[in-house]
């Protein structure tokens, strides 16, 4: 199903992820800003998520654990910028690489059929980059978009 581009530029620390949705800007930004809703399409289809905290606002944070049988897997980070239906800029940081702090800036542009979401993640080197991508990020990325798209057209 997955209509997501991902862009991992060799020797770069940088992931730029791309994907349309039929919606608008507003119905996208309210459900990856709701607690409740992001747990619903946030990470991959076979782990179970649990949102401890998602608070969408300059200073505001996040954490969120994906588990499975092999065990849990804790994120958090911080909402530096946030312009409603527009722009989010957030730290995202992997419990289990303490101090690899990634920063992300998500853009949502109007289209002709919906709207476009951007998202440029630049982590602290590239083999921090790498190791992400090794552990399977993509296909979290995947899972996610997908998910959100399906829940975006359960909610419209």
């Amino acid at each position: 199903m997955s209509g997501t581009t991902i862009n991992t530029p060799a020797g770069t620390p940088f992931v730029e992820v791309t994907r349309e949705f039929e919606a608008t800007p507003a119905q996208l930004f309210r459900i990856m800003s709701e607690r409740d809703l992001v747990a619903q399409w946030l990470g991959p289809r076979d782990l179970e998520a649990e949102v401890e905290e998602y608070d969408v606002r300059p200073g505001g944070k996040y954490r969120y654990i994906h588990r499975d049988d092999s065990g849990a897997y804790a994120f958090r980070g911080v909402f530096h910028t946030v312009e409603p239906d527009k722009m989010v800029i957030q730290t995202f940081e992997w419990e289990g690489a303490p101090g690899e702090v990634c920063i992300e800036k998500m853009t949502l542009e109007p289209t002709e059929k919906g709207v476009r979401l951007h998202q440029r993640s630049v982590f602290p080197s590239v083999e921090a980059r790498d190791q992400s991508i090794e552990y399977g990020m993509e296909n979290g990325i995947h899972d996610s978009m997908d998910r959100l798209a399906e829940l975006l057209a359960k909610e419209s």
